[in-house]
C-alpha cells in the first residue's frame, strides 16, 4: 500500500506533471484576462461603431433568445488568445529550434563502404576486414 503511495508521489512530482498543472493555471488566468479585455474594452469600442450595446445583441425565435453578441465576444477572445500563443510561443520556439538545428554540424565520416562486399571499413584501411580485398587509400 505504501509502495503504491510512494509511486503516486513520484508521479506527481515528475517535472512534466507539475509543469502541466502550472500551465493550466496560468492559461486559465490568461483566458480570464483576455475575456475581461474583450468584454470591457473591445466590445464597447465595437458598440460605439455600431451605436448599440454589443454584448446585448440577441434575437428571439419562438420564445428562445439567442445571444449572438456573447458568441462574438467569445470568438474575439479565442482569436486573441490564439494570436498571443502563436506570436509569443510558437514563432519564437520555431525560430529557436531552427537555429539549434543549423548550429549542429555533421561529423566527418570515419568509415566507408568496401566496393566488393559493401561492408563498413575505416577510412585508413588498406584491406577490407570482411572480404580481404585491397582498398585504395582514402
Amino acid at each position: 500500500m505504501f509502495k503504491q503511495l510512494s509511486g503516486f508521489k513520484s508521479f506527481l512530482l515528475r517535472g512534466n506533471v507539475v509543469d502541466l498543472a502550472i500551465a493550466v493555471v496560468i492559461g486559465a488566468a490568461f483566458g480570464a484576462l483576455v475575456k475581461s479585455m474583450v468584454e470591457d474594452m473591445v466590445t464597447p469600442l465595437i458598440g460605439v461603431l455600431i451605436k448599440k450595446d454589443f454584448s446585448t445583441l440577441a434575437f428571439d425565435i419562438r420564445g428562445s433568445t439567442f445571444h449572438y453578441g456573447n458568441f462574438i465576444n467569445a470568438a474575439i477572445s479565442f482569436v486573441l488568445i490564439a494570436a498571443v500563443i502563436y506570436f509569443l510561443i510558437i514563432v519564437p520556439m520555431t525560430a529557436m529550434v531552427a537555429r539549434s538545428r543549423s548550429n549542429t554540424k555533421t561529423a566527418d565520416p570515419t568509415t566507408r563502404k568496401c566496393p566488393e562486399c559493401l561492408s563498413e571499413v575505416p577510412l585508413a584501411a588498406k584491406r577490407c576486414a570482411h572480404c580481404t580485398s585491397a582498398l585504395t587509400p582514402a
